[in-house]
Parts: structure tokens; sequence; C-alpha cells
């Protein structure tokens, strides 16, 4: 009996293991889909064959290892972003192990190319003040305008993740008493985040614009459409653009849509709202998650240092007498 082929096992990663088996969410298809898009356009490029005629063969250790090197290097992905091209790569080769044996020593190959360790640089955040300039930003005599400003204005309440943002349909949202909007974040779960009264008032007008379905996308592309992450990305950075001329601290900050959703975490922690309560605002699934704002916030940390005691000591450098020691000590 003949191994099943590359093209056939792929598909069946797809429909039988994430869709049928697993029920991976729209998202994780996504993100495993893109990492084969690019890993096939590499392979193909780089083996000079078109994509439908390589083999499960050619994409041993080696060729995924230079393939994670390139998503590094010439496409400038973080580390971070490269471990997640791999767990989908391992999660692939992971199956192709389990049904067919005759790849088994290639597939294990392949599961042993480890993560890469990466520093962890505390999180950017935007202030009251940057929030408020990249609210004023969008331009309200247009249509694009409006919706812009809505959806600027329920990413930096909520603090939505953008798949969140962009999945939001009109039905999700209510503005009776009590308002709040409705998501379905990772692992399936759904919560529900209150809103404002600006972001009520905000919400309001712009439903009563547009006369869609309920199930129609609350922040629709020009074509009616779902807006694309990278859509997304756009704006923010076209409006954060603009909004560095009447603020100029916003120049020197690298600003993403996940910014605004760490800008809604940061806003919470400095009014004193508990970390228990921020978790389960951003559908974090630890309450630990949160602990990146804490290291985030240099004015509580600026805070607790005044309440300390100065010593009456006079600071010195420790100098050891011993010759190896102080060796050691330069090393």
């Amino acid at each position: 009996m003949n191994a099943a082929t590359f093209p056939a096992l792929l598909q069946s990663f797809f429909t039988e293991r994430l869709l049928a088996q697993r029920r991976a969410s729209s998202h994780t298809v996504a993100s495993y889909r893109d990492c084969f898009r690019l890993l096939l356009g590499f392979a193909s490029k780089r083996l000079g064959k078109e994509v439908s005629a390589l083999v499960l063969e050619e994409l041993d250790a080696t060729l995924i290892s230079r393939f994670l090197d390139h998503l590094e290097r010439e496409r400038e992905n973080s580390a971070r972003s490269r471990n997640v091209r791999l767990a989908a790569l391992h999660s692939f080769f992971r199956y192709v192990a389990m049904n067919e044996p005759t790849y088994l020593l290639q597939c294990q190959r392949v599961l042993a190319i480890p993560n890469k360790r990466y520093e962890r640089k505390p999180v950017g955040f935007l202030d009251e003040g940057d929030i408020d300039a990249l609210l004023k930003a969008p331009d309200l005599t247009t249509w694009i305008g409006r919706r812009d400003r809505a959806l600027l204005l329920v990413a930096v309440q909520t603090g939505l993740r953008v798949s969140e943002l962009i999945g939001l349909r009109r039905e999700d949202i209510s503005l009776d008493a009590g308002a709040h909007v409705r998501c379905r974040g990772k692992g399936r779960k759904h919560r529900a985040t209150p809103l404002r009264k600006d972001a009520v008032t905000v919400l309001k007008a712009w439903l009563a614009e547009n006369d869609e379905p309920a199930s129609a996308p609350l922040f629709p592309s020009s074509r009616g459409g779902v807006l694309s992450r990278d859509a997304v990305e756009a704006l923010v950075a076209r409006h954060l653009a603009i909004a560095g001329a009447q603020r100029p601290s916003l120049k020197a900050k690298k600003a993403t849509p996940h910014t605004l959703r760490h800008s809604t975490a940061m806003a919470l922690l400095q009014h004193g709202v508990d970390r228990s309560v921020i978790a389960l605002w951003l559908g974090h699934e630890s309450v630990e998650t949160t602990q990146i704002y804490l290291h985030a916030d240099m004015g509580m940390k600026e805070k607790a240092l005044a309440h300390t005691t100065p010593t009456k000591q006079t600071p010195a450098r420790y100098r050891p007498g011993d010759q190896l020691l102080a060796f050691l000590e330069g090393l």
C-alpha cells in the first residue's frame, strides 16, 4: 500500500484533524493556512518546482529550519511569530506520524526543532492623552471616518483582540440599560464587556446610519464585508500618524491594534481595578497573564519606591581582596 501524497495529507489534516476532530476555530485554521501558504511558496522557490509537484520527503528538517530562518531574516518576523509558525508545522507532522508511519523518522526530526527563546520586553501602551488624540484623528465627515472612530472607541474601551473586533456583528451590541458588547474569544469562551456612555452614543449613531440585518458585521469594509486584520492595522497606523501631528510624543511610539488592548488593561490597572477583574475583562485564561502590566507601569513602581525609607549607608562598590575572586567579579 502506497503512502498518501503530500497534498492528500495536507488536505486531510485541515478537514479531518483541525475541523472535524479538534473543531478548531476559524482563527486557528486561518493561522495554520497562512503558515503553509508561506512554507509552500518558500519551498517552491527554493526547490525550483511548482507547488503541486512538491512531495513530503522534500519538506525535511533542513528545509523547515531554513524556512524558519527566512521568516526571521527576510520577512522580519519576531521569534514569537516564528514559534507560532513552528507550532502549526509541529501539529501537521504529528498528524503525519500517526497516519503514515513511513514518514516517522522525518517527522521526528522536524518535531525535534525547538522553539526559539526570546526576550520579554515591557508591553507598549498609550496613555489617556494619546488615546484622546487618536480618537480625534478620524474625519467624521466621511463614512469611513465615522466607522473608524466607532471601531477605535470600542477597541480602547473593551480591549478586544483584533480577531474579536472584526468578528463583531450588529446583534452582538446591546445599547439599552447595562450596555455591553458580546464576543467569542479564544477557546470558544463567550464574554460580555460593558460600554461607557460615550461609546453608547457613538454606536447608536453608527447603527442608525447603516440599515443592515442583525447578522451583518458591526464594522464592515467599504464593500460591506468583514474587515481584515491588515485593514485594521492600516487604519490604526493611519490615524496614529494623524494624531502624531497634534501630539508629538506619539511619533516615538510603535503602536499596533494589540497596543490598544494593552492600553485598556493599563487604564484599568491605573484606576485600581483588581487583576482578577482585568483578566476576566480581557478574556485571559489566567490571572498571572495580567502580571505583564504591573511590570510595564513605571508610575506604580515610582509610587512604591516613594514608600521606601532610604538607608543612611554611604554607597560603595564591593572590591574582592582575593585575585581569583577579583577575576570572577570582573566577568
